[in-house]
């Protein structure tokens, strides 16, 4: 290896920009090119998919109305074999349609008109997140659960527990702060990235942390305040 090899800047992050919209998609471009990101375009659903699959990718904006696939069926799809940050963007601004977005497994949700400042804050902040779990490499246990950051696989006296990705997420978190009391804003921020979503959000998972780990694992709810999760 060369001395200019060993010196040689990191390859730039890429950024998939899904969108119908030419103009809408030149418009986070210039942004996200600016700020020192390589930006990939696609059209439609189905695009996307391709890209995804064969590209290096390390987030994706992605329009919920596309042709051929919409948003969420892009989202659906992706989560069956990738943990890719994910950001959709939409025109509907109702909690029903972002919790769904949500629940399917997508990181965040931005309401058009947005600003493209606030959607390129968001890109750093959810890249900023992915890093903060790859670069974890020790395994978390308490009592039978273990935990796994870099597979993420959690295993239950040594049997593998099917989490989705928010329960995973959350777990997580809630195993490195056994003890200490978590607010729902601070849960939220860690599993999904955002608090612009409902806090019962977390009430379902923590409820499907419960029954899926059963008597291992011991979650306190604080009335107002959050959860803890209780040290063995």
């Amino acid at each position: 290896m060369s001395g200019m090899d060993r010196f040689r800047s990191p390859l730039p992050k890429r950024i998939l920009v899904v969108d119908d919209e030419a103009a809408l998609r030149l418009l986070l471009k210039s942004y996200l090119a600016k700020e020192g990101f390589e930006v990939l375009e696609a059209a439609t659903g189905g695009e996307a998919l391709s890209l995804i699959q064969t590209g290096r990718i390390d987030l994706a904006v992605i329009d919920v109305m596309l042709p051929e696939l919409d948003g969420f069926e892009v989202v659906r799809s992706i989560r069956t074999w990738s943990s890719l940050p994910i950001i959709l963007l939409t025109a509907r601004g109702e909690e029903t349609n972002r919790v769904v977005g949500l629940e399917l497994g997508a990181d965040d949700y931005v309401v058009k008109p947005f600003s493209a400042r606030e959607v390129v804050a968001r890109v750093r902040a959810h890249l900023r997140r992915s890093e903060r779990f790859a670069d974890s490499e020790s395994m978390l246990r308490l009592g039978a659960i273990e935990l796994d950051p870099v597979s993420r696989r959690c295993t239950l006296h040594e049997q593998p527990v099917e989490l989705t990705r928010r329960e995973f997420d959350l777990l997580l978190r809630l195993l490195e702060n056994p003890g200490r009391v978590l607010s729902r804003d601070q849960l939220l921020e860690a599993a999904w990235g955002t608090t612009y979503i409902s806090a019962k959000t977390v009430d379902v998972h923590v409820a499907a942390l419960r029954r899926k780990l059963g008597s291992d694992i011991r979650i306190s709810a604080l009335r107002g305040v959050g959860y803890r999760l209780e040290k063995p």
